[in-house]
């Protein structure tokens, strides 16, 4: 069992930055997906960026098209807790972000995630 807790959403003008946070009641393990997810009012949820867990010590981040150069996706183990630092916010990333988690690797498909915390609002305005 996983439960993950979002913190770190809010209101910030277009080119600001924010920090999420995900705390895991789990511990890190191998062959693992955790990643950021969104959806807008009215859209489907889309992929954002996750971090595969090859070996406990051995991990790859991938980034949607959107928002590569932009965004980071980072964890610290000790405290299993995952980061999404958002960097040159614009108005199209308004949209609740959600953190979530999966057994195995290599899957952006948000039906293939098998945990989700409660997600957080983040608003860009221009």
């Amino acid at each position: 069992q996983v439960t993950l807790v979002e913190s770190g959403g809010g209101l910030v003008q277009a080119g600001g930055s924010l920090r999420l946070s995900c705390a895991a009641s789990g511990r890190t393990r191998s062959n693992y997906d955790i990643g950021w997810f969104r959806q807008a009012p009215g859209k489907e949820r889309e992929f954002v960026a996750r971090i595969s867990w090859l070996t406990s010590s051995i991990s790859y981040a991938d980034y949607a098209d959107s928002v590569k150069g932009r965004f980071a996706i980072s964890r610290d183990n000790a405290k299993n807790t995952l980061y999404l630092q958002m960097n040159s916010l614009k108005p199209e990333d308004t949209a609740v972000y959600y953190c979530a988690a999966r057994r195995g690797t290599g899957s952006v498909q948000p039906g293939e995630y098998d945990y989700w915390g409660q997600g957080t609002q983040v608003t860009v305005s221009s």
